[in-house]
C-alpha cells in the first residue's frame, strides 16, 4: 500500500465558518462534501481535505498520494480562498509543509 502524504494549512481569520462553508458548498457542485458550520470533509480528486472552522483561524488538512498531489490539493484550497476572502487580503495559508500520514 502506498503512503499517504499530508499537509496542513491554517488561515488566521474570524470568519472561519464562513469560508469552511463557501468552499464546501461550492465544491459540493462537482464532487462529494460532507460539511456544517464547524468542520467539512471534500473528496478532491486527489485525495480528500478536512476542514476545521477555528474560533480565530481555518485549518485545512489535504491528503494525497504524490508531492505533486499535494501542490495540487493547496493550490485548490489557495486559488478559492482568494476568491473568497479577497476582502482579507488573503494570499496562501499557512501551510506546514510535507509530511507522511500513517
Amino acid at each position: 500500500m502506498q503512503e499517504q502524504l499530508h499537509d496542513t494549512g491554517r488561515f488566521a481569520t474570524q470568519s472561519a465558518s464562513k469560508y469552511l462553508q463557501q468552499l464546501c458548498k461550492h465544491f459540493g457542485h462537482k464532487i462529494d462534501v460532507r460539511y456544517d458550520a464547524s468542520s467539512g470533509e471534500c473528496a478532491l480528486p486527489v485525495g480528500p481535505a478536512k476542514l476545521r472552522a477555528e474560533d480565530d483561524a481555518l485549518v485545512v488538512e489535504v491528503t494525497a498520494q504524490s508531492e505533486e498531489g499535494l501542490t495540487r490539493a493547496r493550490a485548490v484550497i489557495d486559488n478559492h480562498l482568494v476568491r473568497f476572502a479577497f476582502r482579507e487580503n488573503f494570499e496562501t495559508m499557512d501551510w506546514e509543509g510535507l509530511a507522511a500520514a500513517s
